[in-house]
């Protein structure tokens, strides 16, 4: 099950992370991020899904180390204590997700975070 679910999570934070750079690159879908104040982001807020980017490999390698789909020695024993960072971390994105001022960001960002927070939280469980 928790392959599953970091599977699950990697192709869905992939789509994300298509999402992000599309931003990054200037795409008028800044309605669904960052508070969808802005349809295209100004500079610091590219910065930001650039960022973003970078956590959601890093956020998928750990997940889908811990869940055994990937080996990566150099977690060891650090990967479970990341996994839990990770689900936390996630689960304030649920909450300010659903919190936002955007109604596109609230209706269709809340649920993918809640599912991305899921198939963490099974990880880190498994």
């Amino acid at each position: 099950m928790t392959s599953i679910a970091a599977i699950t999570f990697t192709v869905l934070i992939a789509l994300l992370a298509i999402f992000q750079l599309a931003l990054v690159f200037g795409a008028p879908l800044g309605r669904f991020a960052w508070g969808g104040q802005n349809d295209v982001l100004p500079p610091r807020l590219r910065r930001g899904s650039i960022i973003a980017v970078v956590l959601y490999a890093a956020f998928s390698l750990i997940l889908l180390a811990a869940s055994g789909v990937l080996v990566i020695p150099v977690l060891g024993p650090v990967g479970g204590l990341l996994c839990w960072m990770i689900t936390v971390y996630l689960s304030f994105g649920v909450v300010m997700n659903a919190l936002s001022r955007s109604r596109p960001e609230r209706f269709v960002m809340t649920p993918v975070a809640m599912v991305l927070f899921a198939c963490a939280l099974i990880v880190a469980l498994g």
